[in-house]
């Protein structure tokens, strides 16, 4: 498979696979820790999305399924299907680590496992997929934090997830 094509489409695989699973546990809902509430508000007074600025906050201050998609996947590339599994041990670890009562991490974990070992058939790597997660968490975390909160927003909105203002 063409190397930037295999990019793409594992950048669109892991953005729905680690923003669906978030979704649907809540990380736009509330804040877990202290410091995704400051992120969340801190992007509500941009005239941002509290729940989009929940969800980036959730992501950054504890290892939910963004973390353990690319965990999972630096895993497998090392030691295959094994690796993907030892990365969820580790998410699901660091999650109790930060009294995180979610399970978001240990699930991406597992997800993106089973996604890689299915996609490794069409010619998709665990490289490609490296690389496509950097770019997933960037479009949610780096690029534009405001207009990216105000989609994971509508996401939020259409799991009946959103913040409660």
């Amino acid at each position: 498979m063409n190397t930037i094509i295999g990019i793409i489409i594992a950048a669109v695989i892991s953005w729905l696979n680690f923003v669906i699973i978030d979704t649907y546990f809540g990380l736009p809902e509330q804040p877990g820790v202290k410091g995704a509430e400051n992120i969340g508000e801190s992007i509500s007074e941009r005239d941002g999305d509290i729940a989009g600025g929940f969800f980036q906050g959730n992501i950054l201050c504890s290892p939910d399924a963004s973390a353990g998609t690319l965990i999972a996947t630096i895993g497998y590339m090392l030691m295959g299907i094994p690796g993907g599994l030892f990365a969820a041990l580790i998410i699901f670890i660091g999650n109790r680590l930060c009294a995180d009562p979610g399970y978001a991490g240990t699930l991406g974990s597992f997800t993106i496992t089973i996604i890689l070992y299915l996609t490794s058939f069409v010619g998709l790597t665990p490289e490609m997929f490296i690389t496509g997660m950097i770019i997933a968490i960037l479009t949610i975390q780096g690029i534009d934090q405001v207009a990216a909160s105000k989609l994971l927003g509508k996401i939020a909105e259409r799991f009946n997830r959103h913040a409660e203002e």
